[in-house]
């Protein structure tokens, strides 16, 4: 069955017409679906024997919802959704003051094997396409009945890995007859695959990046990220420079606090040595506790503490705040929970 959230515009225009319709069909086929619908027959506008086509080749949307769960304490609402083949992934929704935002998943499972991570422990099922990360966002939408302002690509798998893909689904979100997302309401986060950090750079100078940094030294970081090994901890900071000249954004450096492994006052010292000068802010984070992996959150305080060190010195900080805690609001944590059934 053809996947149609995969498809452009102009390819759901060719789709049309090789169906033996004009191609203005597609191009209100494709309104329809980013109004909502699911069904070709409330696509009042489309002739029949075209909705007879589409009913035999197409599929609206690929995702099946295997479990949802709510927080009670700050509405966060995750999502594991299935998809062909028998994998799954997860998705969070989360509502902020500035409005709902959705952290999607671009890959079932993950390849990159961060130590403390539980996305990657059973490594990678497969890609996603385009359509099914556009299908986790309007699956939400639907299901919550409120619109979504803001996506960030940070759930299960490494979004740069999956690069074409993405690019695709950044295209199709933003397109004007589509969701019509602006670019500065994306963001996509990485470990640091420095080759195409310098292609996303060209590429979407208007999307939000953020990088996975959560060590300070090659040989911290590469304990605990072994991409570390490909691309070093200073192959990554000038990538981000070259982000930043090419496009004149800062760069959101994500550093997960983990008890005793990357939390002293030496590490944020070491950290504001390593970023200073540079246009970015570093978005600290209380670990959520996983388990498997064996490593322990530094907790809030701790990292409130580490926000003040790095702000004293000239480096802008946050806290991320902790939504979802009890629900395993943690990347891959339900998802694990499946697998391990």
């Amino acid at each position: 069955m053809i996947n149609l959230r995969d498809m452009t515009q102009k390819e759901m225009s060719g789709l049309a017409q090789s169906m033996g319709q004009p191609a203005f069909r597609g191009k209100q086929l494709f309104g329809w679906i980013y109004k909502g619908k699911r069904d070709f027959r409330e696509m009042k506008n489309l002739p029949g024997v075209f909705i007879q086509s589409l009913e035999e080749k197409c599929v609206i949307d690929p995702l099946t919802l295997l479990e949802c769960r709510e927080s009670q304490t700050d509405g966060t609402k995750k999502y594991l959704f299935g998809l062909d083949g028998g994998s799954a992934v997860e998705t969070v929704f989360m509502k902020y003051k500035y409005g709902n935002s959705v952290c999607i998943s671009s890959q079932a499972g993950c390849r990159m094997g961060c130590a403390f991570c539980a996305s990657g422990i059973d490594g990678i099922d497969r890609n996603l396409t385009a359509g099914e990360m556009i299908s986790q966002i309007m699956d939400v939408e639907a299901d919550t009945g409120e619109s979504v302002g803001h996506v960030v690509v940070m759930g299960t798998g490494e979004p740069f890995d999956n690069y074409d893909n993405l690019a695709k689904f950044i295209r199709l979100i933003n397109d004007k007859d589509g969701k019509n997302l602006g670019m500065r309401n994306i963001t996509v986060s990485t470990c640091g695959l420095v080759p195409v950090i310098d292609r996303f750079a060209e590429d979407f100078p208007q999307v939000n990046l953020a990088i996975s940094l959560h060590g300070t030294t090659d040989e911290r970081r590469s304990a605990i990220m072994p991409i570390n090994k490909k691309y070093p901890l200073r192959e990554v900071i000038d990538a981000a420079r070259r982000y930043t000249e090419k496009t004149g954004r800062r760069v959101t450096f994500e550093y997960a606090l983990i008890h005793g492994e990357n939390d002293s006052n030496a590490d944020m010292d070491s950290l504001c040595r390593l970023l200073r000068g540079m246009i970015c802010h570093v978005n600290l984070i209380p670990l959520n506790q996983v388990e498997d992996t064996g490593f322990k959150s530094s907790g809030r305080h701790r990292a409130e503490e580490c926000m003040d060190r790095l702000e004293s010195r000239g480096i802008p900080a946050t806290v991320r705040r902790q939504l979802g805690a009890d629900i395993d609001g943690a990347c891959g944590q339900l998802r694990l929970e499946k697998l391990k059934k």
